[in-house]
This record gives structure tokens, sequence and C-alpha cells, in this order.
């Protein structure tokens, strides 16, 4: 009660019987005045000694454990002022009132400058800590480097947004397939090599790893009548590895059904997609292919960005460059899910994720994608 904070209390910690003023003296400045009212009501030297003594060992105490063994010294059980009080039925009967009323004055006086005293240390505790552990709120906080969508990932929402924007919806499908839905419902006969175990991963006997996407169209049209306009991104399986085909790759199907759909609409979707994706003034050209579900079927090139079909080393010196497979749903599909091929007519389209990728950030080895190399990745 006095020291400066942080400062160690010192004090005498026992004191002898002796005068008033001697005891006073050493107390001046700290806890005691010369004028105490309790002081002056204690007429016992035993009282005076226990009183005065109690006020500078709760004085001196400089923590909390030293002022907890202070309260059990003056204020416990066993301490001089409590036995005193319980043998007062063994002094003179005129002395009881007197030394009860002053012993008890002294034992809350006690009492109440050992709570003060632990309120302050307390405090002073308090103040060292938050010194010690002070922040300094000011100072930079330590970098945490963020992540980033791999490039995969970027290339399929932007396909996604571009054909949301024309109205398309995304559908979903199990890349653990069925034979039924990845070769037959699309119209793929028994002998067809895409069937063998050279180039499809079989799971068990008729269970297999999607090869694309495609089963999501019978899926689809399964469970929704005309008009249909989806597209189905996703993983899919073949037993391919090189600079230009990994065994787990990502493509984007998408399916039109409705009454009067023809090739001239496909063509326009995919100018409009590949205008969207590689800028505004590319081009569009469709050859003939062959796909088992698609009749008649085509590929479609875009003109190459690098040199604008002027010819250059991307593109092979063609001027163009192959994006993906499509054509007009062959109506044998539509016999597998109970549409009208008199009625409806639709076209189908499936890319390549990584294709698209390749072609719009010019990247050269299809494995880059799968490596995990950050000086790769970085850059997108």
């Amino acid at each position: 009660m006095g020291q400066a904070r942080g400062d160690q209390p010192t004090g005498p910690t026992s004191w002898q019987i002796g005068p008033d003023s001697a005891r006073i003296d050493a107390l001046e400045g700290a806890v005691i005045d010369r004028t105490d009212p309790i002081l002056e009501q204690i007429s016992r030297e035993d009282l005076k000694a226990i009183y005065l003594d109690g006020l500078a060992a709760i004085a001196a105490a400089a923590d909390l454990a030293e002022l907890a063994e202070v309260r059990v010294r003056f204020l416990g059980r066993k301490a001089p002022l409590v036995q005193l009080l319980r043998s007062l039925g063994e002094l003179p009967v005129e002395e009881r009132p007197e030394v009860g009323r002053v012993g008890n004055l002294v034992r809350r006086t006690l009492e109440a400058k050992a709570d003060a005293r632990e309120r302050e240390l307390e405090s002073w505790k308090l103040a060292q800590t938050l010194e010690h552990d002070r922040i300094d709120v000011t100072l930079p906080g330590r970098y945490s480097p963020l992540g980033r969508l791999h490039l995969i990932t970027q290339t399929r929402r932007e396909i996604e947004d571009i054909f949301i924007g024309m109205g398309y919806e995304i559908a979903d499908g199990p890349q653990v397939e069925t034979e039924y839905y990845n070769f037959e419902a699309l119209n793929t006969p028994a002998d067809h090599p895409a069937r063998s175990l050279h180039d499809t991963f079989f799971v068990s006997e008729g269970i297999l790893l999607r090869t694309h996407t495609s089963p999501m169209q019978v899926r689809y049209m399964e469970k929704h009548r005309p008009p249909v306009h989806i597209i189905v991104p996703g993983a899919a399986y073949r037993r391919d590895s090189d600079a230009t085909h990994t065994p787990m790759f990502h493509q984007v199907e998408g399916l039109v059904v409705d009454e009067g759909i023809t090739l001239a609409d496909l063509k326009g979707t995919l100018e409009t997609f590949a205008r969207a994706m590689f800028g505004a003034d590319r081009r569009v050209r469709l050859r003939p292919h062959f796909f088992p579900f698609t009749e008649p079927s085509v590929e479609v090139d875009v003109s190459c960005m690098i040199c604008d079909g002027a010819g250059c080393r991307l593109c092979k010196q063609t001027g163009w460059l192959e994006i993906l497979g499509a054509g007009m749903v062959d109506p044998n599909v539509f016999g597998f899910v109970d549409y009208d091929p008199e009625l409806y007519t639709g076209f189908a389209f499936g890319m390549g994720i990584e294709r698209i990728a390749m072609l719009k950030h010019r990247v050269n080895d299809l494995r880059l994608f799968f490596e995990n190399d950050l000086r790769f990745l970085r850059q997108f």
C-alpha cells in the first residue's frame, strides 16, 4: 500500500513487543497514522502487538502467496488473536466485554486491510502481465500465402459461366458407370474398340469408369421431357498416357433437344462459345466426322488465336485448332429414352477441359496439369 507499481514491497515481517511509539515510527508513511483511531482504542499490549504486527506483515507481503501466509498467521484458527477471542471465558469478568469488542475490531480491521492489499497485488500482477505480453498492433501481420483455383477448375468454371449465360443448366452424373449407359444407350455396338479392356477401365462385369460424360445424356433424358438444354462437366477415364493424354481427364458434355433443332443451331452455339472463350474475332468451322451417338457428326475447329488463321507453329500451319466433337443426336439414342424422333431433334457436343485450357493458355504438355509444380500453377 504505498509502493510504486513493480516495486517488491519490503518491511518488517515480525515485531518484538516494545513501546507503541517505536512501532508507529517504523510504520510511518506506510500503513499507520499516529492518530489511528483503532490504535487509540486498544489498551492491552498483546492486542496492540498483534494489530501492529499484522498491519506491517500485510503491507510487506510482496505477492499473493505471501499474503495468504500472513492471513493464516494473523487470522487463521491457530493465530494468537483468534486464540485470545476463544479464551475470553478465562479472563476476569470485568475485562471480557472490552477485550471481546477490541479483539473483534482488530480482527475485522486486519481482514479489511488484507483484502485491500490483495486487490492491490492483483492489480499489480495484471499490470505486469499486460506490460510483458503487450502486442504492438501496428506491426505487419505474418504473411500466409493464399491458395488459388487450379487452372482446370478455372477453365471449367469459365465454360460453365458461358453456357449458363446462354440458358443452359448444369447436370452431374456418376463416374462409376454401367456398360448400358456408357455404351449401349449411346448407340455404341458391342464390337466397338472402346469397349475392349485395352481402352476402358472395368471395375467388374458390366461396371466401368466412364470413358466420357455422355452417359448423362441418357440419364437426364430418362427423367426429363423436352426442351432440354444441359451441360455436364466432370471427370472421365481412359487407358491413355502421354504428352496429350492422361488416364483421368475432364470433359464438358452438351445436349440440346427440342422441336426444330438443326445443325445451324449447333454452329451458332459453338461460335458464341468460341468467341466468349478465345476472343471476339474467332471463327468456327465444322468438318465431317463419325461418332456412334450423333448423325451427322462433326469435328469443330476454331481459327488460331496466335496467327489469326495465317498459319503458325501452334496450328501446324493450318490456321485452325481443333477444340471439340459434336453432331446431331442420332435418332437411335432417342429410342432408348422414349423421345419421338419424328417430333424432336437435338445436338450434342463434347470438349476436353484440358484441351481448352492448353489452347487458351498455350500449355504444351498435358501432364503439367497433374504434376502439382507450383512454378507452373502460380502462373494462372
